[in-house]
């Protein structure tokens, strides 16, 4: 007899949701497990590798102010050489503008002197570094004119002016003061 009766292959199953919302709910059960735990994984991925790339920066970070302060340890200690260095330049091109300045006033100098006539006879010069000053005798006043006229031809005078003419009473000589300025040097510029 009980090998007449049949047992059904399947087990009854009770369902209490309705078929739509448990397609629904099964499928969103499913999404979750599976897709979601998958998001969830990435999204932690992400922040773990941007947590370690932070840690990265603050090490380079760190790295990076070691080295400047070793850089400027090094340069706090070679200040005092370069201000030295820097002092001895400026000197050194003072000097040479001053050395070039002083060889262009003596040739200059020499040209006066050279261009006096004869019958002419320098009393006083006087030289500094913007003018001059001269202070003849003169027995021909044609003498005089020549020797202006020569000046006003140089290069470097920039202007030049006769200050006084003065006739001595017991010689025949007349006392001419002559002045003028000289033309910008490029070596005047000096610091």
């Amino acid at each position: 007899m009980l090998d007449k009766i049949a047992m059904p292959n399947r087990l009854p199953s009770i369902n209490l949701l309705k078929n739509k919302q448990g397609d629904f709910f099964n499928q969103f059960i499913n999404w979750v497990l599976t897709i979601g735990r998958l998001v969830v994984i990435i999204i932690e991925l992400i922040a773990l590798s941007a947590f370690l790339y932070r840690f990265s920066l603050d090490r380079q970070l760190i790295d990076l102010r070691s080295q400047i302060k070793q850089k400027q340890t090094i340069l706090s200690s070679q200040k005092e050489n370069e201000s030295k260095y820097r002092d001895l330049q400026d000197r050194l091109y003072l000097a040479s503008n001053f050395s070039a300045l002083t060889m262009e006033r003596i040739t200059t100098l020499k040209d006066i002197l050279s261009l006096t006539p004869q019958g002419m006879k320098l009393s006083t010069i006087s030289l500094t570094k913007e003018n001059f000053s001269i202070t003849t005798d003169v027995q021909n006043m044609s003498s005089i004119r020549f020797y202006v006229n020569s000046l006003k031809k140089y290069p470097t005078l920039d202007t030049l002016s006769l200050d006084s003419i003065e006739k001595k009473a017991l010689s025949n000589l007349t006392v001419v003061n002559i002045s003028g300025t000289f033309k910008k040097s490029k070596y005047e510029d000096v610091k």
